[in-house]
């Protein structure tokens, strides 16, 4: 800041710069420290401070709260049960791997993907030779030890990522990543193990005879004419089957 001396006849005789003080940080820590502050630690209850809670607000809400946490666990059980009820509507009634809906729909989900990044996937499609003997001469009860034997031997040679279904008397095999080729070794290797495990009922050895049929995704395809693809390259090595000539 600066003074100004004034002389008799009006001038400037000299000017006084004088410098005002600086507030040390220390004052400021001081200053500030002394400011008052309106501080006030209160709890509250689902947003509502301690003090206004009387006796029965207090009650009321607790009760709330309980019933929310009530509500909560009843609508995860209720997600639990339906997740349990999804998953036995895709299971077959007899054996442990998908009935005819769920396998359409995985074999529609199964070209979906092959379409999308150009993988090769195959279907396959089984059919028990001689299924109606075994009934009439054994009884359903054998049927149904035939039908849960040969899906025991599909399960235990296939990769995890594959699926397996029943389709009535017959099984379909989804091969993911699996060309033509690929896929007529895994049937005939799948023949052969069939083949060399035949059902024992009853102290009595039943063979069983399978024949399939393959077919490859093709891209925009249904999943059902791929299944009917599937089957009726399966008839085809039935009757090779029947006239001798094999595949």
């Amino acid at each position: 800041m600066e003074i100004k001396r004034i002389g008799p006849t009006g001038g400037v005789i000299r000017t006084e710069r004088i410098s005002r003080p600086r507030r040390t940080d220390d004052s400021a820590a001081v200053e500030t420290a002394s400011t008052p502050r309106d501080i006030s630690d209160t709890t509250s209850v689902m947003g509502i401070p301690e003090p206004e809670l009387t006796p029965r607000v207090r009650e009321a809400l607790i009760n709330l709260m309980g019933e929310v946490h009530n509500l909560r666990d009843e609508l995860e059980r209720t997600k639990n049960r339906l997740a349990e009820v999804e998953r036995l509507a895709d299971l077959d009634t007899l054996t442990p791997i998908a009935n005819r809906r769920a396998f359409v729909r995985e074999l529609a989900r199964a070209i979906s993907l092959s379409e999308r990044y150009g993988e090769p996937s195959s279907v396959l499609y089984f059919d028990l030779n001689g299924f109606k003997e075994i009934n009439d001469t054994h009884g359903h009860a054998a049927g149904d030890a035939a039908l849960l034997h040969v899906t025991d031997v599909l399960l235990r040679h296939v990769r995890e990522s594959d699926v397996v279904g029943r389709l009535g008397d017959e099984f379909g095999v989804i091969l993911s990543h699996s060309d033509d080729a690929a896929t007529r070794a895994k049937a005939d290797a799948l023949l052969a193990d069939i083949a060399v495990s035949p059902l024992i009922w009853e102290g009595l050895e039943i063979p069983i005879e399978i024949a399939y049929g393959a077919y490859s995704f093709r891209d925009g395809e249904d999943a059902h004419r791929a299944l009917a693809e599937a089957d009726r390259a399966m008839y085809e090595h039935k009757q090779s089957l029947k006239n001798g000539s094999g595949r």
